[in-house]
């Protein structure tokens, strides 16, 4: 199996910055897609960015302009710089990785953006 782990979560003021990592370990061959979603009380989970292994990268509309994702894959590590950090952006962001057709998922780790 894959365990993923993410980290960098936190509480911040609006305007503030982030940088979520997220490190995958166990029996890995080749992950081709990381990404992260994001989960907010009430609302549906949905993706916010992800990245294949050739950096081709897609970004939830919502996010376009402050977000940035990235990954080492020597690392087997994707990152998630979150800049000019809005209300709206509170929600537990969760990992994801694929691999020869399978996809694991990361506990998550709290963003908070308040004033």
């Amino acid at each position: 199996q894959v365990q993923l782990v993410e980290s960098g979560g936190g509480l911040v003021q609006p305007g503030g910055s982030l940088r979520l990592s997220c490190e995958a370990s166990g029996i890995i061959f080749s992950i081709y897609t990381m990404g992260w979603y994001r989960q907010a009380p009430g609302k549906q989970r949905e993706l916010v960015a992800e990245i294949t292994r050739y950096d081709y990268t897609t970004y939830a509309d919502s996010v376009k302009g402050r977000f940035t994702i990235s990954r080492d894959n020597a690392k087997n590590t994707v990152y998630l710089q979150m800049n000019s950090l809005k209300p709206e952006d509170t929600a537990v962001y969760l990992c994801t990785a694929e691999q020869t057709y399978s996809a694991y998922w990361g506990q998550g780790t709290q963003v908070t953006v308040s004033s």
